[in-house]
């Protein structure tokens, strides 16, 4: 056995523990658990039997096993990529809506402080407050 595979094998077992403690605190869904773990799956065959991508690369048309991990490798980047940036987007417009909403909500209640302190008995500047 190589350092590589080694390595690779270690990691890859990392990646799982981690994969089932974040779902175990409730952190991720049962799709996200199964496409990770087969992933990582996948990568421990990849590593102990190299040979496998060739196999793959034979069936998909593609000249070398390594190439074929390379366009999936790519593939799942741009995937998470594609994602990621979705997720931003999201996260923005929900940002968006809550300071937008904070802001009307303090406008409100600046607006009803004003009022009650234009009407004849109202609130009395405090002391420490400047008169203009």
């Amino acid at each position: 056995m190589h350092a590589i595979q080694i390595v690779l094998t270690c990691f890859a077992i990392f990646a799982m523990s981690r994969v089932v403690i974040r779902y175990r605190r409730g952190l991720m869904r049962m799709l996200h658990v199964v496409m990770w773990l087969l992933f990582w799956v996948c990568v421990v065959v990849v590593a102990l039997r190299p040979e496998t991508t060739d196999l793959l690369a034979t069936w998909l048309g593609v000249g070398r096993g390594v190439d074929t991990a390379m366009y999936f490798a790519l593939l799942m980047i741009f995937y998470l990529l594609f994602r990621s940036f979705g997720k931003i987007e999201d996260l923005d417009r929900q940002l968006t809506r809550v300071v937008r909403a904070n802001a009307l909500r303090e406008m409100e209640e600046d607006l009803a402080k004003s009022k009650d302190s234009d009407r004849p008995g109202g609130d009395e500047a405090s002391p420490g407050e400047r008169q203009s």
